[in-house]
């Protein structure tokens, strides 16, 4: 089947003949740069190409702040036009070959109809992510008070059977595994026993765990508070490993980089995870006070390089037990959410490319040797070193834009599907 392509190929072609020149020259230089450090630039820029992470279908709409939201232009109304925006992304930035599905937000008629159009674009589906956050219309029973943990064993029966629905349509369309968040806690102290409700979540969640194939994955996300402000049911890693552990070898743990308290360090708690064998995967953003969502790498690249820097050490040790799941996962409030998409998924591959060039057997030796400064510095000249030759390289030898914010822009597509889709009013509040 041949692949559609929203863009032009012709006009990706005539932007990267402009940049081409330039960019061999940046290329050459830094090859020979690492070169002298013991390192193949072939190599780096090989496993840039091969670096996927998925886009989460939501990601593609505006997101907006806990008091309104602003609209942007040819927002997509439905999944069918949303997988037509996460194939602009693949195709210029060629890192984001899956979309992960919310349901119901996501939920159509007819599932080969979705997997045949998602195929047409060269795309294919990640996890499924549930929703028993939100009262859908017609539901029976309300999640005012929490779902999987609630009181009523009615309302968790409906969470579980909706998330084994969840399962049924990503058995129909090819995804792998189920992610789960819920958004059960309390306001107030008091207003629930903090051991029933984790029972009764473990209790639900083991009838949910018992439909998840043999060959899927079932993804547990901690979010340390919001909706609830007083407590959340899988508030951090510990509960979430605890959790993962219960339940048994197809559960695991997701982390999501924002879903922590302020300087808490993540990359121990990756190292951890992996070490006992939990570490799921990630959710990919950024934030400076709390759960912001922001644009990966736009805040702390830094720590998104050390969440690599132990991700790659862990791939080195054990390559056999090293299958994380990648996705990005923001809200967009005043950017483009396909620019934003393209640039993070950027700076994830960035992370991982950089991470590569840390050199772990020096390491090592220095931190047996107690020699802090040279430990420091082994990663500071990793992360120091300015990858985007090598990122740029593999997108053009992928088929996708050297600079694909540029290319994005001068095709004109936002202005096109702003024709196309009518514009949507704002919303009074709530984060989307």
């Amino acid at each position: 089947m041949s692949v559609k392509a929203p863009i032009s190929a012709d006009l990706i072609a005539e932007q990267n003949d402009a940049q081409i020149s330039a960019l061999e020259s940046d290329y050459t230089a830094l090859g020979a740069q690492l070169s002298r450090r013991g390192i193949d630039i072939n190599v780096l820029t090989k496993a840039a190409m091969d670096f996927a992470v998925a886009i989460p279908s939501w990601g593609v709409g505006t997101g907006g702040t806990r008091f309104a939201r602003f609209p942007g232009i040819g927002e997509p109304r439905n999944i069918y036009e949303k997988l037509a925006d996460c194939a602009v992304i693949q195709q210029l930035g060629r890192a984001t070959p899956t979309v992960s599905l919310h349901i119901p937000w996501d939920k159509v008629d007819d599932l080969s109809e979705l997997r045949e159009t998602a195929s047409g674009y060269g795309l294919g589906f990640d996890a499924m992510n549930s929703n028993t956050f939100q009262d859908q219309d017609a539901q029976s029973q309300s999640y005012k008070f929490g779902s999987l943990s609630h009181s009523d064993a009615a309302v968790r029966e409906q969470a579980v059977a909706h998330n084994l629905e969840c399962i049924e349509i990503g058995l129909k369309l090819g995804s792998k595994a189920l992610t789960v968040w819920i958004g059960d806690g309390t306001n107030f102290p008091g207003q629930q026993s903090f051991t029933r409700s984790f029972e009764r979540y473990l209790d639900a969640m083991k009838s949910v765990y018992a439909g998840v194939p043999d060959d899927w994955k079932l993804f547990i996300e901690h979010k340390i508070f919001e909706p609830a402000f007083y407590s959340t049911v899988i508030q951090d890693w510990g509960s979430n490993y605890l959790a993962a552990t219960e339940l048994g070898p197809k559960a695991s743990c997701l982390v999501d980089l924002g879903h922590h308290a302020p300087n808490v360090n993540i990359e121990m708690i990756v190292a951890r995870l992996f070490q006992f064998g939990k570490l799921g995967g990630f959710h990919f953003n950024d934030s400076k006070y709390g759960d912001d969502d922001l644009d990966s790498g736009s805040i702390n690249p830094y720590q998104l390089f050390l969440v690599f820097n132990e991700l790659v050490d862990a791939e080195r040790r054990a390559p056999e037990k090293f299958d994380p799941a990648y996705m990005l996962d923001q809200s967009h409030n005043v950017t483009d959410p396909i620019e934003s998409l393209i640039s993070s998924a950027i700076e994830v591959q960035r992370a991982y490319v950089q991470a590569l060039l840390v050199d772990h057997s020096a390491l090592a030796g220095y931190q047996d040797e107690n020699d802090v400064m040279m430990a420091n510095r082994t990663l500071k000249s990793a992360y120091n070193t300015d990858v985007s030759p090598i990122l740029a390289m593999a997108r053009q030898r992928s088929g996708g834009a050297i600079d694909p914010i540029v290319a994005f822009r001068k095709a004109g597509y936002r202005d096109y599907v702003g024709k196309q889709r009518p514009a949507s009013k704002g919303s009074g509040g709530g984060i989307v």
